[in-house]
């Protein structure tokens, strides 16, 4: 019999060892603990998976559209893929012979264009005066540090000093699935690192290997980063929600704008999929739309 709270344990554990995102983890526990409670509840015991498979399937998928508790298909499609990456697992461990949610298809989802900052936008985020704050100079390191490799925040609070060549002008990191890659970075942002690291030796604790620290000298946190971006766009005229994210997605859009061939972005944002990079090309239309007119005879 399927015990569905050490079997989720198990999944999770197996995730973990595969190098998932944080992130991506925890999304896949909400889920699959929604669906464990969903099972205590509307079943009095814990019911035969494989016998049981359609009604198990119609009774979660009546759970998850329910009216007074309405989920977008964005949130449909995760659950159901969760559910599906979660049986497949089970079906591979030997613990049941079929994955019940295999046939299962997934709403259609509307794609959202990434928000992302005009090159004006991001200049003057930039540019802000940042030395009238104690740690301004780390501030504006990380700042340039995003924006120069389109980093994700989790991939830039793991940096160490070891990481960065200011020789070849690069720096290594690891993202999704502990993959590594090295990235270039621009000069403007090696001067400011540079600076930095100089300042750094002034509060820095024995042997701390982390590039960005916080007041106590210790590895700065995600958390540290979103309310770092969120002090210094306060002082800008920009009205948008800033995230590391969307730094990240400025990066690709600036770059595709001026013209760098989409493969050479994926790579450096650390994309597995060229499909997931090329949602940014929605977003250049109006540099297209400039070229074509600049270039075609009948425009």
């Amino acid at each position: 019999m399927l015990n569905l709270e050490i079997s989720i344990k198990k999944f999770i554990i197996s995730l973990r060892q595969r190098g998932m995102s944080l992130n991506t983890i925890r999304a896949y526990e909400f889920d699959l603990k929604e669906f464990n409670n969903f099972i205590n509840k509307e079943f009095e015991k814990t019911p035969d998976f494989e016998k049981s498979a359609r009604v198990i399937v119609r009774a979660y998928l009546t759970f998850i559209g329910e009216k007074n508790k309405p989920k977008s298909p964005a949130t449909i499609a995760r659950k159901i893929y969760s559910l599906r990456s979660f049986f497949k697992f089970l079906v591979k461990e030997n613990i049941v012979s079929q994955n019940i949610f295999s046939y299962l298809t997934t709403p259609k989802t509307r794609k959202k264009l990434p928000v992302f900052l005009t090159e004006k936008e991001m200049e003057n985020l930039l540019d802000l005066q940042k030395n009238t704050f104690s740690l301004g100079l780390r501030d504006q390191a990380i700042l340039e540090l995003l924006y120069s490799c389109g980093l994700r925040v989790s991939e830039l609070v793991a940096l160490n000093i070891d990481d960065i060549d200011f020789f070849s002008g690069t720096i290594r990191t690891i993202g999704k699935g502990n993959i590594e890659r090295i990235v270039p970075v621009g000069d403007t942002a090696l001067k400011v690192i540079y600076k930095y690291l100089n300042f750094r030796k002034k509060f820095v604790q024995p042997n701390e290997k982390a590039l960005f620290l916080n007041y106590a000298g210790k590895r700065i946190t995600d958390r540290s980063i979103r309310k770092i971006i969120d002090r210094w766009v306060k002082q800008t005229a920009i009205k948008k929600h800033i995230s590391p994210h969307i730094i990240r997605h400025s990066f690709a859009t600036h770059m595709l704008n001026a013209g760098c061939d989409l493969r050479s972005v994926q790579e450096i944002l650390g994309h597995k999929n060229l499909s997931t990079t090329q949602i940014y090309t929605h977003i250049t239309t109006d540099h297209l739309k400039k070229v074509y007119e600049k270039a075609h005879p009948r425009a």
